[in-house]
């Protein structure tokens, strides 16, 4: 398979390095991004000199079989469904769209033009959240009665996302994975949103955005009856913090922790020492490898990719409930059902 990535940020990096080290059977064919000095810099790094500014470009060419689309999240509807068009299978990075209506267009734009889509959920392909669903799966922890999630990014967010009605805020740009990851655990929709949030740490864009938070705790509840809780921070400057408990009649499954892999102290007069994890990329870097060969053995073999665009739709229609909490002070009922 030829890939064409689009958006040459952190998250397109990522992928350009596990294409082009990593998987079999695949190849960074191209490299698309408005910004040429990124185009250049990726370039460099991954070996791929074959560069568009435009993906009106890049999804026109006849021997890219698929795209992935790292880009700022308001820009993902209009070019997943260009690609889709254009013949071209789409792993789609998350959050999926801006809105539900992006979302149900981007689904048509598949289906129609047959081509296969996968949202850039990584969890799910992570040993210890795969164990989780193993277990819960299997019956023996009985009902999940409570799951908790924490979702908290080291640094300052970009600026593009102080603008709530243009990106949805952290609940999308680092929520996401956890609403659409306790989704998956509970197996269960989300029926109920409810959320307190606060600018605590960017005080300084207060006047020109008084919408922008960068904490916010959001209370779930489930279609099954079962109560959830996300809370995200961005930045939280200590370091990434991902973690999820879920509670069930029959016992307690945790997944994640704050500390680094490697060593722990713990010292005769009590105190305890130990290293944060520090970027989003370490704790699932085998999961987005995990992430893309599963892409390319769906295509390869004609089959529904494990993480689908309602999956995607269903994380955005959280987002967008919990965002509508806010600004209403209140719960908001949303859709829901089995998962």
């Amino acid at each position: 398979m030829r890939f064409c990535l689009i958006g040459a940020g952190r998250a397109g990096l990522v992928h350009a390095k596990n294409l082009q080290r990593r998987i079999k059977n695949a190849e960074l064919a191209a490299l698309c991004d408005p910004g040429e000095q990124a185009l250049a810099d990726v370039g460099h790094e991954v070996g791929v000199d074959r560069h568009h500014t435009d993906y009106r470009e890049a999804c026109a060419q006849g021997n890219i079989d698929a795209v992935i689309i790292a880009t700022p999240t308001s820009l993902h509807s209009e070019i997943a469904r260009e690609a889709a068009a254009r013949g071209k299978h789409v792993f789609l990075e998350k959050p999926m769209a801006i809105t539900v209506d992006e979302c149900e267009a981007i689904n048509e734009a598949v289906e129609r033009a047959g081509v296969k889509l996968q949202i850039g959920f990584m969890r799910r392909f992570d040993e210890g959240f795969l164990r989780a669903k193993e277990l819960l799966s299997s019956g023996e922890m009985g009902r999940v009665m409570v799951i908790k999630s924490t979702g908290r990014g080291p640094g300052l967010p970009p600026p593009w996302i102080y603008d709530i009605a243009k990106s949805n805020g952290i609940l999308a740009e680092v929520n996401s994975h956890d609403f659409d990851s306790i989704r998956w655990l509970a197996a269960s929709d989300i029926r109920r949103v409810y959320t307190e949030a606060g600018n605590f740490k960017c005080t300084n864009v207060e006047e020109q955005w008084p919408d922008f938070y960068d904490n916010a705790v959001v209370t779930l509840r489930f279609a099954d009856g079962a109560i959830g809780i996300v809370d995200g921070t961005c930045p939280c400057h200590y370091g990434y913090d991902a973690r999820v408990e879920v509670l069930c009649e029959g016992g307690l499954l945790q997944i994640g922790t704050v500390l680094d892999r490697g060593v722990t102290e713990v010292r005769t007069d009590g105190t305890v020492r130990g290293r944060t994890v520090k970027s989003w990329r370490n704790p699932f870097k085998h999961a987005y490898l995990a992430e893309m060969e599963h892409f390319i053995e769906c295509v390869q073999r004609g089959e529904a990719p494990r993480v689908s665009g309602l999956d995607g739709l269903k994380a955005v229609e959280v987002v967008v409930a919990a965002n509508r909490s806010i600004a209403e002070q209140g719960p908001v009922e949303i859709g829901g059902g089995a998962a």
